[in-house]
């Protein structure tokens, strides 16, 4: 049995097939980032899942692909956990943006694939290895045109008093915005960039208002100058992207792209069913 993980932050994906690509098992569990999670939170939430902590020694195979997992340290610390939960698979953790070009480039096609989730970034795939010009720094520092930096944009302008009165109304009705609340989930809870990105629907279910569309459109331009205009190609091979920042704001992706010259590709708002084909592809 071969186990195919796609996590972000916020949560992961999980499907068991066989050696013929038959789905023996699908579930959910929450995100797995190494770089905010300690290995007893890593665990609980593989515990958590029936499906998982039932089938984890039937395991013959796990592939990870998961936010966060772009350093050898974060990448060694899930295998050691993985190894020693999942005791009789071989583990392989690869960082998100893999599952993405597995996905995205079926063929193993020359690309610019780009992941707009909970976080943020983007890669050049020449058709065999993956290069990034971009360090990230984590969800303070970068995440341009990610959920979270949706959030923060969001929380700010309520607590500035930016947003207009209709829409504050609105956020007030959705959101628990007890001053108090807010900072105990950005301060004292695991995951607070999975917590600010809980509050991207709002800014895709109000992207025609002003207010809105001002970050959408600041966010995207940020993030074709800062990541996808890093690769001197960018304009010669489509940039394909994933996740549900993407996904939900295709049209305005358009845009903003066909503004820069540069060619919109494939656009999944998760790419686990993608990797069921290369998986099976790839024994």
């Amino acid at each position: 049995m071969k186990l195919l993980v796609d996590s972000g932050s916020t949560k992961a994906d999980w499907i068991a097939i066989d050696d013929s690509g038959k789905v023996l098992f699908t579930t959910q569990s929450l995100g797995l980032n190494p770089e905010v999670l300690t290995k007893e939170e890593v665990i609980s939430r593989l515990d958590d899942k029936f499906d998982i902590e039932h089938n984890k020694d039937k395991a013959d195979y796990l592939f990870f692909y998961g936010a966060g997992c772009g350093t050898d340290r974060m990448k060694k610390f899930l295998t050691d956990i993985f190894e020693e939960y999942f005791s009789k698979a071989k583990v392989t953790v690869h960082e998100d943006t893999y599952a993405a070009v597995y996905a995205t480039t079926p063929k193993g096609e020359e690309a610019i694939v780009s992941i707009l989730g909970t976080g943020s970034n983007c890669s050049y795939f020449d058709g065999t290895v993956l290069h990034q010009k971009v360090q990230s720094l984590g969800y303070i520092a970068m995440d341009d045109c990610s959920g979270n930096r949706f959030g923060r944009h969001l929380l700010r302008g309520y607590f500035f008093n930016k947003m207009p009165a209709a829409l504050a109304k609105e956020f007030e009705e959705e959101y628990n915005t007890d001053a108090d609340f807010v900072k105990h989930n950005l301060y004292k809870e695991p995951n607070p960039n999975a917590y600010l990105a809980t509050f991207a629907k709002f800014i895709i279910r109000h992207k025609d208002s002003e207010f809105c569309r001002q970050f959408i459109f600041e966010e995207m331009e940020s993030f074709v100058e800062n990541y996808i205009k890093q690769f001197d190609n960018h304009k010669d091979i489509p940039v394909h992207f994933v996740g549900s920042i993407a996904f939900y704001l295709k049209d305005e992706l358009q845009e903003v792209l066909t503004k820069h010259g540069i060619k919109l590709g494939n656009v999944l708002r998760r790419p686990i069913d993608g990797l069921i084909a290369y998986h099976v592809l790839n024994k």
